[in-house]
């Protein structure tokens, strides 16, 4: 599996964050955001979850379209993308740099895998979920044990609608889900920052200081 690696300049060992990319694979856009996980004292691994995949063994790049990454995304099993996923984490946590605590981020397709590995992997310190759709099973639910931040687009309801079950379920078991809901975004508000009359922007603007300041919470 090939990853993009990219390290804080910092003195201290830092905490590992998995970035988790969207159905596009892994882009540019993913790439840079690992980057600007570093530049706030994080060491960022983004895996590309189609490696192996693509023509003569190749990743996300060597696939011919978007349609076709998108296709062989959605055909990925669960186990495959928790196991690689576990992958990415253990061989971090082994970096010299790391200091032994990791954190999930992920976006779209990648934030419902985020929230999904924090039930499949209790040692996991943090997960953050960026508009992706909540566990909607209870059982699944029941495992997650880690603290979530979930971060929504207020004109999303599709994902939105997995919010409040997720929340009641967690609260139930006495779990620590945080969330916010921004007026006006949409989905992908992240990488559509332009879109939606600033809304978006707004929303990018108030959400990212708030992972940081959860993941380090949660990690340092």
């Amino acid at each position: 599996m090939r990853s993009f690696v990219v390290y804080p300049e910092r003195k201290e060992n830092a905490p590992v964050v998995i970035v988790i990319h969207e159905i596009f694979g892994l882009s540019d856009w993913i790439r840079a955001l690992a980057d600007r996980l570093a530049a706030d004292g994080f060491i960022a691994v983004a895996p590309d979850f189609l490696s192996g995949r693509g023509e003569k063994g190749g990743g996300t790049l060597s696939v011919k379209s978007p349609d076709d990454v998108r296709t062989l995304i959605r055909g990925l099993a669960e186990d495959e993308v928790n196991g690689r996923i576990e992958a990415a984490r253990t061989w971090a946590l082994k970096l010299p740099a790391a200091s032994g605590t990791s954190a999930t981020i992920g976006f779209c397709w990648g934030g419902a895998r985020s929230f999904a590995f924090g039930a499949h992997q209790c040692a996991l310190d943090a997960a953050v979920v960026f508009y992706g759709s909540n566990p909607a099973d209870p059982a699944v639910l029941r495992r997650v044990k880690v603290p979530v931040l979930g971060l929504y687009g207020g004109d999303d309801a599709r994902v939105n609608a997995t919010i409040d079950p997720a929340a009641a379920v967690l609260k139930k078991r006495g779990r620590t889900y945080e969330y916010e809901i921004y007026e006006g975004a949409g989905h992908g508000f992240l990488r559509q920052q332009a879109e939606r009359d600033g809304a978006n922007q707004r929303a990018a603007e108030k959400a990212w200081p708030r992972v940081v300041e959860f993941l380090r919470r949660n990690l340092e």
